[in-house]
């Protein structure tokens, strides 16, 4: 077998090597949580909930209000405003006033747009919580969120943060209703998988996580020199021997970009984070456990196959141009259908009755496959090509696309 051939064979099994890998894990892992146990709770430790904000004129009401829901009762909220240009600050002093016999808002006011992670740290200086949980502005939290956040962190002292379930709301659009597939199908699979096959995740999700007080101390908060701060925190509570887990009962429901543009740059900063990662940790890639291990190779491979994938699609092209000859191997392809449709089909009925999914949602797993595969891949590249030609890249917020008409 020559070395193309080899390349060849790897880019179309990895695939379907690891559909199959996530499918088995997940699977396992939703056994293992139904006889999961957690300690009782009281209800009397404070919870800080910490919402980031940047030009959230259209959707920070309506945050708040699904916060003002949730059924556990000690809790604070911090608003942070970094500097936005709208009227976000004063809906913020509405909001206070609004719910003031219900519950304290705090108000942190930032007078120069300074990202994210600088945000979190102002609002985690302002909080006074046992808990703290991070959520963005433009998500909806089920009001059972912060009780499942709080069993979780409570059941284990070592646990030092727990990612939340995102579920996208916008599918008015095929965009939106694509997203949808891939968050109840791919994301929530994959962390499923790495929970019962690593014992700890990635990355917990920036749009809502729940985090135990002293374990925010210990790692010296969000760092604000690195594009995504929620990997970045991940990773150093692993350094400090802090565990990450993946708790799909805490569910938001978010907006998400519904063009491709807006879709591109987000997934290409998602890419881009985790190659920072890869790069501040690479001693873990030799001096490290086995789970910690795993999650960083599988960064390399993916990374790998993306870069392999890509010449061989331009290749692909060049032949049916210029030779028009195609060559696609049927079984294959047929296979990678049947573990797609698979790997949807568990996500979809894992998800449907918390996620108000209907059966019509799965009509666009052919498209996913096509088109949706073809975002991920160009993201993938342009982070790569964006990590070494601009490795010291630090953004701030700019007005997000969360397809808010």
């Amino acid at each position: 077998m020559g070395f193309l051939d080899i390349i060849n064979d790897f880019i179309i099994g990895y695939p379907i090597i690891v559909s199959a890998i996530w499918i088995v894990g997940s699977i396992f892992e939703s056994l293992y949580r139904k006889h999961e146990k957690f300690v009782s709770i009281s209800g009397k430790d404070l919870v800080s909930i910490i919402v980031p904000s940047h030009n959230e004129t259209d959707t920070l009401r309506g945050a708040i209000d699904s916060i003002s829901k949730i059924d556990y009762q000690n809790f604070e909220i911090v608003l942070v405003d970094d500097k936005s240009d709208d009227d976000t600050l004063d809906i913020m002093y509405e909001l206070q006033k609004k719910y003031a016999n219900q519950f304290r808002i705090k108000i942190v006011p930032i007078e120069v747009n300074q990202g994210k992670a600088n945000a979190m740290n102002k609002g985690f200086a302002a909080s006074e919580g046992k808990y703290i949980m991070g959520i963005d502005a433009d998500s909806l939290i089920a009001e059972n969120s912060v009780t499942e956040m709080v069993k979780t962190l409570a059941s284990d002292k070592n646990l030092g943060a727990v990612a939340g379930k995102p579920v996208v709301r916008n599918r008015t659009t095929i965009l939106g209703r694509l997203q949808l597939l891939e968050y109840i199908g791919v994301i929530d699979i994959i962390k499923k998988a790495q929970s019962f096959l690593y014992g700890r995740i990635n990355t917990v999700s920036g749009v809502m996580v729940g985090f135990r007080r002293e374990a925010i101390e210990d790692v010296g908060g969000w760092h604000t020199d690195v594009i995504t701060e929620d990997i970045d925190i991940t990773w150093r509570m692993y350094r400090k021997h802090w565990q990450v887990r993946y708790q799909p009962a805490m569910i938001c429901w978010i907006l998400v970009p519904e063009n491709t543009r807006s879709l591109i740059k987000q997934r290409r900063r998602w890419a881009r984070g985790g190659m920072e990662v890869l790069v501040k940790n690479h001693d873990f890639l030799i001096h490290s456990d086995i789970s910690r291990k795993a999650l960083l190779y599988e960064t390399i491979i993916s990374n790998t196959w993306a870069v392999l994938t890509a010449l061989s699609t331009i290749s692909y092209l060049f032949n049916l141009l210029l030779i028009h000859e195609v060559q696609l191997d049927g079984d294959v392809l047929l296979l990678l259908i049947v573990i797609s449709i698979t790997q949807f089909c568990i996500g979809f009925l894992g998800s449907k009755a918390k996620a108000f999914l209907q059966f019509r949602d799965l009509l666009l797993i052919p498209a996913y496959i096509v088109y949706y595969w073809m975002i991920n891949l160009i993201s993938c590249i342009s982070a790569l090509v964006s990590f070494f030609l601009d490795p010291e890249n630090v953004g701030t917020w700019s007005s997000p696309d969360r397809g808010v008409k």
